[in-house]
């Protein structure tokens, strides 16, 4: 049996998944932006969301008992809609399990318990350059927005 016959669970995650939430941040970052993050800012971050449940909540994906995957959703509210729209961030899937499920476990339970909760809709932002994501949300029945973000950084020296 390959680990992509294996099957996904899918989690809240916890404090005790704090180091695996943190290593797949820093790869994501370096695999989609060539970015390094500091690891000291990037734990407390994660930490910050898993002490705060106003801040969001990570999702994670285990196979065989290993963690697989994981995602972040924070919220944004719409005062024309009267409720939440549920962002997607964080995403990352270790590579010997991608193509095998664990995003669309992941996004699978997003869906479900953003239902559950009256949430407006799912959103999220991908890399222009990014084709397999973007195919991969296509697939999911996900449309592309019809907006370009902005930025102001307000912290002098955030690494970005």
């Amino acid at each position: 049996m390959s680990e992509h016959d294996l099957p996904i669970t899918v989690r809240l995650a916890c404090a005790a998944d704090i180091d695996a939430l943190v290593e797949f941040n820093a790869a994501m970052a370096q695999e989609t932006e060539a970015k390094t993050l500091d690891p000291a800012a990037l734990r407390a971050g994660v930490a910050a969301v898993l002490a705060e449940s106003r801040r969001g909540f990570y999702l994670v994906a285990e196979c065989a008992g290993k963690t697989a995957g994981c995602l972040m959703i924070t919220y944004e509210w719409s005062d024309w809609r009267n409720g939440d729209w549920w962002w997607l961030q964080s995403v990352y899937v270790r590579p010997e399990h991608r193509r095998g499920g664990v995003f669309r476990a992941l996004y699978a339970e997003v869906e479900r318990r953003a239902a559950a909760t009256g949430a407006v809709g799912l959103r999220l932002y991908v890399e222009r350059d990014n084709r397999r994501a973007q195919q991969t949300y296509a697939a999911l029945g996900m449309g592309e927005e019809s907006y370009r973000l902005y930025r102001k950084v307000l912290r002098p020296g955030l690494q970005l």
